[in-house]
């Protein structure tokens, strides 16, 4: 049997003490999920991972300041790596230069189905930045990361109605725009 895993309160106040083992358990805990969003955003796995970890710097340089987290750790977070994924659009239109996805090298399918699938997920990515920032999260942890609409609100800090008025706004506004992508 596994042992219950340490609460978010009491990780964080273990983490402002600089307690090794308990910002071990913050990164064992969130790391995945935060390189996870950040990748469905990005669509870079080394970008994703660079974000990834920039994250958690953030969080040991503001652990004991007043912009620390004192609750809602996962949260604090997300909202830190959608920030950081936002900034580097903006750097990322200065430059406007296109990445290849590492998949496309990797895999055996035939190279018009590899480029038809890569053209789908960029204009994809292209239609969610269109979104609010809020539409944006909530795509990305509901279809993305397969969260719960619950789920979704407790890291948002939002309630379950608002979620649901979010995501269907967001669905029909992607419709819109991939249907005109389309035209």
């Amino acid at each position: 049997m596994e042992p219950l895993a340490t609460p978010e309160s009491q990780l964080l106040e273990q983490a402002r003490a600089y307690d090794a083992q308990a910002l071990a358990e913050i990164y064992d805990r969130y790391a995945g999920t935060i390189y996870r969003y950040l990748y469905r955003y990005v669509g870079d796995a080394a970008q994703a991972e660079d974000l990834t970890s920039e994250v958690f710097l953030r969080l040991l340089q503001v652990l004991n300041t007043r912009r620390a987290p004192r609750e809602h750790l996962q949260r604090w977070l997300y909202r830190v790596a959608h920030n950081l994924a936002m900034d580097h659009f903006r750097e990322r239109s200065k430059g406007a230069s296109l990445a290849l996805d590492e998949t496309l090298a990797a895999r055996d399918d035939l190279p018009a189905t590899l480029v038809q699938k890569h053209q789908d997920r960029e204009q994809l990515r292209g239609a969610i930045r269109q979104l609010s920032p809020d539409q944006q999260q909530v795509i990305i942890l509901r279809f993305g990361e397969g969260l719960k609409i619950r789920e979704v609100g407790q890291i948002l800090g939002k309630s379950e109605g608002a979620v649901k008025v979010l995501q269907h706004r967001a669905v029909k506004r992607l419709r819109k725009l991939l249907a005109s992508e389309d035209k």
